[in-house]
């Protein structure tokens, strides 16, 4: 059976109900920024990846879309946001996702 650790800042709720609570940490990708141009606009550019765990035998680690992007780690998974099958509130925010995406 595989262990799930939540990196994200918030609960992670799956359509069926389950639910991964965050876990206290947070893994973040690291930015920088140009300074704004004349019309308003700077460049980011984004870095490392901070507060990811080393990996552990069976466990996968949840963050962020933007984490994940930026690592090819096998066991770094992130939810399903854009999936068809997204349950989201009367407000369009979503409330649960099918299951989790990994490169």
């Amino acid at each position: 059976m595989k262990n799930y650790i939540n990196l994200c800042p918030h609960d992670i709720k799956l359509n069926d109900g389950t639910v991964y609570p965050r876990s206290g940490v947070i893994a973040r990708v690291t930015t920088s920024f140009t300074d704004f141009n004349e019309d308003g606009i700077c460049k980011i550019k984004y870095g490392e990846v901070e507060n990811l765990p080393e990996p552990v035998e069976n466990t996968y680690y949840i963050v962020s879309a933007l984490v994940l992007a930026a690592t090819d780690r096998e066991d770094v998974i992130a939810p399903a946001t854009s999936h068809p099958a997204v349950i989201r509130n009367e407000a369009g925010q979503i409330d649960s996702v099918p299951g989790f995406v990994m490169n």
